[in-house]
């Protein structure tokens, strides 16, 4: 029996984008880009360029410790990300819509080329510090980019060591409205490790923006979440809050003003609280127009004898 063999470049473009579909986007455009036009021009699609994901993801098989990230976060190895860098990026950059960076990288590629259309940053496994650095640093991180970008994602520390201060954190959550002027949506240190919870001594008075949509954040008490729907973010239409502790506090905050624009809404914690009456339910009925609404709750009732 004679055996036949289809080469790649032998199958239709429809083909060959059902196969590509299936695949790594990272991976294609580093092994296929430059091969020849013909697929060139396949992977210049926006399927393949707007949305790139410059890092690597491992499982965590230690999740059973609430101190432990479900992922760990890894730079892309040398040769690949070296021709990113050198070669790919510029290529593609009018393309590139959404980045996805690790801390030890982040900055060689976010100065490799000029990215007009990025309008979307995830950085992941990043210290708080370094990243007020980042923001900071006008030599390092291109001014214009903190007008281009509307959605950014900031994740740290993925191996469960705390290497900042509570205050830290709330200087790099203040610093982020400063810099991003133009900013629609905010994810904030979403996992569940305590020491990266985001705790407020007093009313974050210099948090203010008034064009932020959606936010994300994982909080350490149930008055940080009062403090974020004040007024501060008027225009907020999703509010997604972790909350380590929901328990009463001395500190009294008679905010009672309606949140006609939030629209969904999620409450999660994973410790046991008795006060969802008293605290949760009055938050609910401020929120006359929501639509979606997700509690993810450990509610301990009282006994009755």
């Amino acid at each position: 029996m004679k055996h036949s063999s289809i080469h790649l470049d032998n199958l239709p473009d429809e083909i060959l984008l059902i196969i590509f579909n299936k695949l790594n986007n990272t991976t294609l455009l580093y092994s296929l880009l430059g091969v020849n036009k013909r697929l060139n021009k396949i992977l210049y699609d926006s399927i393949f360029t707007n949305h790139l994901t410059l890092l690597r993801r491992k499982p965590n098989h230690l999740i059973m410790f609430q101190s432990l990230s479900s992922h760990l976060i890894y730079p892309l190895v040398d040769q690949i990300l070296n021709r990113f860098c050198l070669e790919i990026l510029s290529e593609i950059h009018d393309k590139i819509e959404w980045l996805d960076l690790e801390s030890s990288s982040m900055e060689r590629i976010l100065l490799a080329t000029n990215y007009p259309n990025l309008s979307g940053l995830g950085l992941y496994n990043i210290e708080a510090k370094r990243a007020i650095d980042l923001f900071s640093d006008e030599t390092r991180f291109i001014d214009t980019l903190k007008k281009q970008i509307v959605s950014l994602i900031i994740d740290f520390d993925t191996n469960g060591k705390q290497t900042s201060t509570e205050y830290v954190y709330v200087s790099l959550f203040t610093h982020i409205f400063s810099t991003f002027t133009n900013l629609r949506s905010l994810k904030f240190g979403l996992s569940p490790i305590w020491c990266q919870l985001l705790v407020f001594s007093t009313p974050p008075s210099t948090v203010i923006c008034s064009n932020l949509l959606e936010l994300h954040v994982s909080l350490q008490r149930f008055i940080d979440c009062l403090y974020l729907v004040d007024g501060r973010f008027n225009q907020l239409h999703t509010l997604h809050v972790h909350i380590g502790v929901i328990s009463s506090s001395r500190i009294l905050i008679n905010n009672k003003e309606n949140l006609p624009n939030l629209r969904n809404f999620s409450l999660q914690s994973d410790m046991y609280t008795s006060e969802y009456d008293e605290l949760i339910v009055p938050l609910l009925h401020r929120m006359i127009n929501i639509e979606k609404l997700d509690l993810s709750l450990i509610v301990c009732l009282d006994m009755v004898e």
